[in-house]
């Protein structure tokens, strides 16, 4: 079945006037996910944020989705509607809980997509689905991000909040002119700093290759993680791999959504 991108007017049963925005229906029952249900489906797409990032960064993807593939946007504790939830001690600890809740969803074939931070934990949830139930994962999209290494640890997350907040800024994305405003930039940089201490301090014992197909997507003018580093994904893959860069910076999937989400659902069986 070919992918289809359709105006938000025309996606298919909206039964929507032309020029009318299409709503999706959310489903936000379950603490750990933003679920977007759809009438028969056949695969499920599993989103996971970039650091201080929320599920909300995914909201317009499911317009683009194709027919019969549910998104399910993961919600990181320690911010919005989980602000008093507690961050994990680890990386690997947070890969624990989703891949946990994710176990019931896997009726259907499960794809992830992560980007920047997300890519880390995607992996790692990755690892534990594969280890739990073999042949649920149908894909792992990674974005953003080089595979993890053993190489020096970061620091960000020790950073004051001035230097940790330009920093922030000078990534680009769609909360950077938040970080202008001190009221609103306290909350933002919470959530941030707790995500990149999990990042910082995750080195994994051992890169574990997995068995589904691995695609690497990033942004051309990415100064962080310049295209070539995609390449480094191979190296867990042991079945198919590909990489696909778009024009733009880190940030590249905020004006390529559409594209992104149509590249994204060529590969994904059903």
């Amino acid at each position: 079945m070919t992918p289809l991108h359709l105006p938000t007017s025309t996606r298919p049963g909206t039964g929507l006037p032309a020029g009318e925005a299409w709503q999706p229906v959310v489903d936000s029952t379950d603490p750990w996910f933003r679920r977007y249900p759809v009438e028969r489906p056949v695969a499920r797409l599993v989103c996971l944020p970039h650091a201080g990032g929320t599920a909300g960064v995914f909201h317009s993807w499911p317009q683009s989705l194709a027919p019969g593939i549910e998104m399910l946007a993961v919600r990181y504790p320690g911010r919005q509607d989980r602000l008093d939830d507690p961050f994990p001690q680890s990386l690997e600890d947070l890969a624990e809980e989703i891949a946990g809740h994710l176990l019931q969803y896997l009726d259907l074939p499960v794809a992830l997509f992560g980007h920047s931070m997300g890519s880390a934990v995607a992996y790692e949830v990755a690892r534990r689905l594969e280890a739990w139930k073999p042949d649920a994962l149908a894909r792992l999209f990674v974005s953003g991000r080089a595979a993890p290494t053993d190489g020096p640890r970061g620091t960000g997350h020790l950073s004051d909040d001035e230097t940790l907040a330009a920093w922030a800024a000078g990534l680009g994305g769609p909360a950077a002119e938040v970080y202008a405003d001190p009221e609103l930039r306290y909350m933002l940089l919470f959530s941030l700093r707790g995500d990149l201490r999990l990042l910082d301090t995750y080195r994994p014992s051992e890169l574990v290759p997995l068995h589904a197909p691995i695609t690497a997507f990033g942004g051309t003018d990415d100064l962080g993680y310049p295209p070539e580093e995609l390449s480094t994904w191979s190296k867990v893959a042991k079945g198919a791999f590909d990489a696909r860069s778009f024009n733009g910076d880190h940030f590249y999937l905020v004006p390529h959504a559409a594209s992104l989400v149509e590249e994204i659902c060529s590969r994904i069986p059903r």
